[in-house]
Formats: C-alpha cells, sequence, structure tokens
C-alpha cells in the first residue's frame, strides 16, 4: 500500500486531547506549549468536562481565552447542552445518560449536587435550573457555538473522527462528535489526516491518516498535544 499522503496544514496547529477537567495538565500544557510552540494554532479536540473534578474551571479557562483557543464539540459537551436543552418529559432521561457518563463530576464542580441516584422530575427541572445559572448566558452560547471540524490544508480536526466514506464537507454532526465504525478500518482515498480524541490510546500516534490524542488523562494518563507542520508531527505530554 503506498505512503499516505504527507501532513500539510495551512499552518503549525497544536491538537490537545480530551482534557476531562484536568485543570492542572490543562494550565501546564498550555504554558509549555507558550515557550516551545509560540505560533501554533492552539486547538482542543472536545471533552473538556465530566470525570475530571475541575470541569468547570477548565471550561472557565477555554472560554476566556477562545481568542487563541479553538474548541471541538466534544460528545461530553453535547451530553451537557442536550441536558439543557431537553424537554420536560425527555429530561430524566436526559440527565440520567449524561450523569453515567462523567457528568456527576461537571455538575459538582459547579457546586450542584445531585439528589440520589434517580433524582425526580421536579429534582431534575431544578438541577437544569440552577447548571444554567452556574453556567452564564455566555458560557452556554458559547458551548452551544462550537465547531464540529476544523480543517487546515490536508488535516482535518475533530471529536471522534470522520466517515471514511464521504467527503469532509458531507460528514454529518452524529459522525464528527460521536464517531464512525468504519473511521481507522478503511483508509481515506482524498489524502486527508483526521485528528481525533474520543478513544483513550496508551500513546499519542499518527499513522495511516488517522492522528489520535486522548491518552486518558481523567484516567492516570498522560494529557498529549500534536505539534502539526508541513515537517511531520511531534507530540508532548504532560503527564500527572
Amino acid at each position: 500500500m503506498p505512503a499516505f499522503p504527507p501532513l500539510r496544514p495551512e499552518t503549525t496547529l497544536a491538537v490537545i486531547g480530551d482534557v476531562h477537567g484536568e485543570i492542572v495538565l490543562f494550565e501546564r500544557l498550555l504554558a509549555r506549549l507558550r515557550q516551545e510552540a509560540p505560533g501554533a494554532r492552539l486547538i482542543c479536540v472536545g471533552d473538556l468536562i465530566d470525570r475530571g473534578e475541575a470541569s468547570a474551571e477548565v471550561l472557565r479557562l477555554a472560554h476566556a481565552r477562545r481568542g487563541d483557543i479553538t474548541v471541538i464539540m466534544g460528545n461530553h459537551e453535547e451530553m451537557l447542552l442536550r441536558f439543557l436543552d431537553a424537554s420536560d418529559a425527555d429530561i430524566e432521561h436526559a440527565l440520567a445518560h449524561w450523569l453515567r457518563n462523567g457528568g456527576l463530576q461537571t455538575m459538582a464542580s459547579f457546586g450542584i449536587l445531585t439528589p440520589g441516584a434517580a433524582p425526580s422530575h421536579a429534582e431534575c427541572l431544578a438541577m437544569r435550573d440552577r447548571l444554567r445559572i452556574a453556567l452564564g448566558l455566555e458560557l452556554e452560547l458559547w458551548l452551544q457555538s462550537l465547531p464540529r471540524l476544523v480543517v487546515s490544508g490536508n488535516v482535518a480536526v475533530t471529536h471522534a473522527g470522520a466517515d471514511p466514506w464521504r467527503p469532509m464537507a458531507q460528514q454529518s454532526g452524529e459522525v464528527l462528535t460521536w464517531g464512525c465504525p468504519d473511521f481507522g478500518r478503511r483508509r481515506r482515498t482524498d489524502g486527508i489526516w483526521v485528528v481525533r480524541g474520543h478513544r483513550i490510546v496508551s500513546v499519542p500516534v499518527a499513522a495511516d491518516g488517522v492522528i489520535s490524542v486522548d491518552t486518558g488523562a481523567f484516567a492516570g494518563g498522560a494529557l498529549s498535544v500534536a505539534l502539526i507542520s508541513g515537517g511531520g508531527v511531534q507530540f508532548l505530554s504532560e503527564f500527572p
């Protein structure tokens, strides 16, 4: 099989993996990038929140630096938004799904405690109101505006990958944020490298058109970044 085309982003990219509320690693990695890649475009692949205890702090830091950090919509951000936007009839399901996947830590980081394993309908509504107040309108609107895809040259940054059968311009939001069964199994034929998080790898890796940067920061692993330029890719990692 011929080699995949070389990386050719429009500018140097620094793509940071899933932070999941690990504020200390996030701050250390950003400080390191200021020193080692000052001109790079900073992109987070999403999943800033959930599972880690400092999710609110991570969100607020990323929002404060929204002028120089692009954040991709992760499935965990989308679960939060689905809870906020759920109809009254669906709110219990939306909250339960989010809490099962790490939303408990995010709620706690905003000072909102869950009243038991199965909150009542009235409690779900009250928790939604408290979360909306704790977030504030500006932060909520920013979350709603997060892109699902950033393309630079022949590099596409998403949260969960892309459908290898479709051009990047025809990808669905569901696939970009939640994944595609054929991603990583079938090689793209358009020469586009896809950078993604979402699935934990033991070490960051670049191979055959795929760059994976989620190294499990919330689970005791590193927080990693891929520095991508026309010269190739270099990985940096901050460990607990």
